[in-house]
């Protein structure tokens, strides 16, 4: 393990970066579908089914970044057409914990949010504004 360790604070730091990347729905939804598989691979067809709402064009950017940084391994069996698998590296199930803490979160409190967002005044505001208005 490399004894670097990012700093949130710096805005030089890629800890930025990676936090825009791994703290998006599609990938908390990837990374929860390949740890329940693991350690066995999924197909891609099998991940976009799994996955209600994602786009090919979407599964696929998640998927290249998560290959990309070390989280997600990636076979391709040369048949016609392609079959292509993927799987969590051991660094990708290490993310699993984390997302899931914040998935159990985000789902026991969307219902406080989404009160609390009806409550606010940004959102009376917007609701009171005529039809086609910009904000």
């Amino acid at each position: 393990m490399d004894s670097v360790r990012g700093d949130l604070f710096d805005p030089q730091c890629p800890t930025r970066r990676l936090l825009d990347r791994i703290g998006t729905k599609w990938t908390s939804m990837a990374v929860k579908v390949l740890a329940e598989a693991s350690p066995e691979e999924v197909r891609f067809a099998e991940l976009q089914r799994r996955m209600a709402g994602i786009s090919q064009k979407m599964l696929s950017v998640t998927l290249q970044g998560l290959a990309r940084d070390g989280l997600v391994g990636r076979r391709v069996e040369a048949t016609v057409p392609p079959r292509v698998y993927y799987r969590l590296t051991p660094l990708g199930l290490t993310l699993e914990e984390p997302l899931a803490a914040l998935r159990e979160w985000a789902e026991t409190h969307m219902a406080e949010v989404d009160r609390a967002n009806r409550r606010s005044p940004e959102a009376t505001a917007d609701h009171r504004k005529p039809a086609g208005t910009a904000g």
